[in-house]
């Protein structure tokens, strides 16, 4: 990992990279290879207003996957309302007649989405990390309820 790879203040250092899904209202397979590419520049474009990062991007003609690394401040809603409804309102004003086929509404992502926390070690890595960290023979084990 790099420096540069870190949010850091005065009092903290800070990584956090989410794995994003949106999909197009009701699947539609709607998204065509060019509408891909500029919803990536969109993406990046609006990740960069908000002190984040596209890491990368991918996709289909009825979803995409963004790989994000987030500034520690944001509220991560608030973060996918934005990305949401700004993206849609571009796409739609630059492919109106291409996605009138499709919505006679101005619809484009589905009101759900998928958000997933993605780190450099697995889970199971972290876990056995912290699980060994203690002095040796006066460990205790304390577990929290979830």
């Amino acid at each position: 990992m790099n420096i540069q790879d870190f949010h850091s203040s005065s009092h903290a250092v800070v990584t956090i990279r989410l794995h994003i899904v949106f999909v197009t209202k009701y699947r539609h397979k709607a998204i065509t290879p060019l509408m891909l590419a500029d919803l990536r520049e969109i993406f990046a474009e609006i990740l960069l207003g908000w002190r984040c990062s596209l890491w990368e991007f991918g996709g289909e003609a009825d979803h995409v996957h963004l790989l994000v690394d987030i500034h520690p401040a944001l509220q991560i809603s608030v973060l996918i309302n934005n990305l949401k409804t700004s993206s849609s309102r571009r796409i739609r004003a630059k492919y109106a007649d291409h996605l009138r086929r499709f919505y006679w509404k101005p619809f484009f992502w589905h009101r759900a989405y998928y958000v997933g926390s993605v780190g450099h070690a697995s889970l199971e890595t972290v876990k056995r990390y912290v699980e060994s960290q203690g002095l040796s023979g006066s460990r205790t084990k304390t577990r929290t309820k979830r």
